[in-house]
């Protein structure tokens, strides 16, 4: 694309193009979606200042650019986030926000399993544990397909340096990857009979939906009392804590899309209070990521 003779007007029209594309790439690269929305925002900047050049592919060029940005993002939001009270957890996705951020088209049935994998809440949270170079280069290569030649660009190393970043963090990734079933109904099923389990107030029937390993993990930034600020694991711990949790406080659960898949917002007295997403494995819940930071729930109050 030859942008020296474009307007604002065309340039804009082109950038929107590829915003859902830039939004996939910086939110699984840093998590946060206000956050990736001001590196794609930054990225058209960048864009409009480069009219003069001749871009033969903007795309590539785009997403190089949105990549850097993001990378550089995440050293501080790294430093950031090891200070952080109790465990972080990404910003959910939540329903039509979600579908702004996952509407980019993916070429064939299996990269969308990819796609809907990477993004999810548990996928994400693993990726923390990568360095922010492995980070970036897994994400550009193992989820969008990206050449070593441009992921090079993007981290400033060597493409065997990149290919060495991928492979550990490819490595890393198979260890630690959750259990998940990529079958939508079955997710859902498992969902249903959690807020089934929940509403009778029974232990043994929420255990029966749990698996026996499952993790429950709750971001509430510090900010909210009685959250718990590590990991709780096992499926009578959890089942017990959520019970008691939904004794002490009355919210109004309701299914929506988190992340890509069936979870639930809750709400009380009109306000949102918490967003839950789900891993689910073999028809059993294996892992929940329970977010309550009014800080990551601005935008989904605003949008439900």
């Amino acid at each position: 694309m030859d942008t020296s003779t474009g307007d604002t007007g065309d340039l804009g029209a082109e950038f929107e193009r590829h915003r859902a594309h830039l939004n996939e790439v910086a939110y699984r690269i840093l998590g946060t979606l206000t956050d990736a929305e001001d590196a794609v925002q930054e990225a058209y900047l960048r864009f409009t200042r480069a009219r003069g050049n001749d871009l033969r592919d903007v795309r590539a060029w785009l997403t190089t650019v949105v990549a850097r940005i993001c990378l550089d993002e995440l050293g501080s939001a790294r430093a950031r986030r090891e200070s952080y009270v109790g465990p972080w957890l990404p910003e959910p996705l939540v329903g039509t926000t979600g579908d702004r951020v996952l509407s980019s088209p993916s070429p064939s049935p299996e990269d969308r399993v990819t796609l809907d994998e990477s993004v999810s809440m548990a996928m994400l949270v693993l990726l923390e544990s990568l360095s922010p170079a492995e980070r970036a280069a897994f994400v550009l290569r193992e989820v969008f397909g990206l050449s070593y030649q441009e992921v090079s660009a993007v981290v400033g190393r060597s493409e065997a340096a990149c290919r060495q970043l991928v492979v550990r963090a490819r490595g890393h990734v198979r260890r630690r990857a959750p259990r998940f079933t990529p079958d939508r109904r079955q997710h859902a099923h498992a969902v249903e009979a959690f807020v089934k389990a929940c509403f009778h107030g029974s232990v043994e029937e929420l255990i029966c939906v749990l698996d026996p390993d499952v993790v429950l993990r709750s971001d509430g930034g510090g900010l909210v009392p009685g959250v718990a600020r590590r990991p709780v694991t096992g499926a009578a711990n959890v089942a017990r804590l959520l019970l008691g949790v939904a004794a002490r406080h009355a919210v109004t659960p309701r299914l929506s899309t988190v992340n890509g898949a069936t979870g639930l917002v809750f709400e009380a007295g009109g306000t949102v209070v918490g967003v839950m997403g789900f891993t689910v494995a073999g028809n059993l819940i294996t892992e929940i990521d329970f977010v309550v930071n009014p800080g990551k729930l601005r935008r989904v109050a605003h949008n439900w």
